[in-house]
């Protein structure tokens, strides 16, 4: 398997190399610095969010993380520092969306929605960026 090129620095889709048919199943692969950019220090999941509440509403200032939808669907909305913007829908197990420190989002879920996430880090409270308006002040350069 080739090396998967990423821009580090940006929010991007990330679709999973697939193995196998319908008559069998499907396997979906991530490795280390091919498919998953970054090594991987935690992973934890979300499951049964009602699709009323919207996750997340934050960003890190050193995290980059890995967002996957092993069941389900999860809408995906994404803030850069420099105020770019996007949006990704997670509705298959062989895609996920990369995001780099400094990203503001937040998730819908449906409600059967299984969601995967990897980080680069180990959780320490202080990495996370929790009010929007202290994001929009890192944005402006008034932290």
């Amino acid at each position: 398997m080739n090396e998967v090129y990423f821009n580090k620095d940006l929010p991007q889709l990330i679709e999973f190399p697939t193995h196998g048919e319908s008559a069998i199943g499907y396997l979906a692969v991530g490795q280390i610095q091919q498919s998953i950019p970054f090594e991987v220090k935690r992973i934890f999941w979300t499951y049964f969010t009602p699709q009323s509440v919207i996750r997340g509403r934050h960003a890190h200032y050193a995290t980059s993380m890995l967002l996957i939808a092993v069941h389900g669907r999860i809408e995906v909305h994404a803030e850069m520092i420099n105020g770019q913007k996007w949006d990704f829908l997670l509705d298959r197990p062989d895609l996920g969306v990369f995001l780099p420190p400094l990203t503001w989002h937040t998730m819908q879920y449906s409600h059967d929605a299984v969601q995967l996430v990897l980080t680069d880090t180990v959780y320490t409270p202080e990495d996370y960026i929790r009010s929007y308006d202290a994001f929009l002040a890192l944005k402006e350069g008034k932290f």
